[in-house]
């Protein structure tokens, strides 16, 4: 791949030659990481460098930007909600003037509202992606073909106050247990920032289903390490363990996919790992310079993933239906969404507590 300068009207952007495609890149001198003296030019080089694997991740899913067009600088600030103002921004729909050649798909959010997205088809569109600012990238877990058929599973791990990675790391092997034991294989990668995602290709379903099934197989795994994992959704019951945050499953949650950038002065990545180095390796271990060097060695360690037979949902399904007849069924949904069907009170227990007593 190469880049050109464009002519002398515009000295402030370049075209990039991606795969045969010319792409547009603004500003790229400008500084994105600047204790790494990383540029924009220098992060659309990492994507171009690693994009078989981003593409492996990405391809063809809709995918949300999480812009920072002004990088990752000291006072930049996030919007925090629809209308509240901030220098980055998550964008969901893809933005007027996006071009012909970027491939875009129908989704639907939980509030039935729809709006067109972009699903990367190939390397040019996520060097595009970039120069709108675009460091992580949340790929939603189904394809452009059926935008509401789940097609893996992601299981994320998230550090609690008082717990680590180390901890993440821990719980991951007995859930690598768990997702054997109903048929499923899993595949690790860091978040980026301290916790691990296991993510696990399955036969397609319902968004509700695969929040069940996730449901089901952290339920499985909290009973198995009761000291160091929970499913409590609400912050006053985790204690210092290792949270399952199933719902991450729910339609239109977001993870960062393998590769993306977390807007951190480190420049820190979500690295896809082989199961063999999840004791012996730290977030940090994995940076745009590093990971640039990690994949020009061994490529994307994910790369056996395309090959994986999707397994079968029905036993971690069948785990849920098993625990609702004893008692545990649905789980709290995001605030942001509607109210569900069986879905308890989302109110946290001190709260209803204090309001029971007061009806008392």
């Amino acid at each position: 791949m190469r880049s050109t300068l464009v002519g002398m009207a515009s000295k402030d952007a370049i075209m990039l030659d991606v795969e045969g495609r010319e792409v547009r890149l603004s500003s790229p001198a400008k500084l994105y990481f600047p204790e790494l003296g990383l540029t924009k030019l220098d992060i659309a080089h990492y994507v171009m460098a690693v994009a078989p694997g981003m593409l492996a991740a990405l391809r063809d899913r809709p995918t949300t930007m999480e812009r920072w067009p002004g990088g990752v600088v000291e006072g930049t600030v996030m919007a925090t909600g629809q209308g509240s103002g901030g220098d980055a921004f998550y964008q969901k729909r893809a933005p007027r003037g996006t071009p012909e050649w970027v491939q875009q798909v129908t989704i639907t959010f939980p509030s039935g509202r729809t709006a067109r997205t972009v699903a990367p088809a190939d390397a040019a569109t996520l060097v595009w992606m970039v120069n709108l600012g675009t460091l992580r990238f949340h790929a939603w877990p189904v394809r452009a073909a059926d935008t509401d058929l789940v097609d893996q599973l992601r299981i994320d791990l998230d550090p609690q106050p008082g717990t680590d990675f180390v901890d993440a790391a821990r719980a991951s092997h007995e859930l690598r247990k768990v997702l054997g034991d109903v048929g499923l294989v899993g595949f690790p990668k860091t978040s980026g920032g301290r916790g691990l995602h296991v993510y696990a290709p399955v036969e397609s379903m319902s968004f509700i289903d695969a929040r069940h099934a996730t449901i089901a197989i952290g339920r499985e795994l909290a009973r198995r390490m009761p000291d160091a994992v929970t499913m409590d959704w609400w912050k006053e019951e985790r204690g210092s363990r290792i949270f399952v945050d199933f719902n991450q499953m729910a339609r239109d949650r977001l993870m960062a996919s393998a590769y993306s950038i977390r807007p951190t002065s480190a420049a820190r990545v979500s690295a896809p790992l082989e199961w063999d180095e999840v004791d012996h390796v730290s977030p940090d271990d994995f940076t745009v310079p590093s990971m640039l060097e990690r994949y020009a060695h061994r490529g994307d360690v994910w790369a056996s993933y395309a090959d994986a037979e999707p397994g079968d949902p029905a036993t971690a399904l069948e785990w849920y239906l098993r625990d609702e007849e004893a008692g545990e069924g649905e789980m709290p949904y995001p605030p942001e969404y509607p109210k569900m069907e069986g879905e308890p009170m989302r109110v946290q227990p001190s709260r209803a507590r204090h309001i029971d007593d007061e009806g008392a």
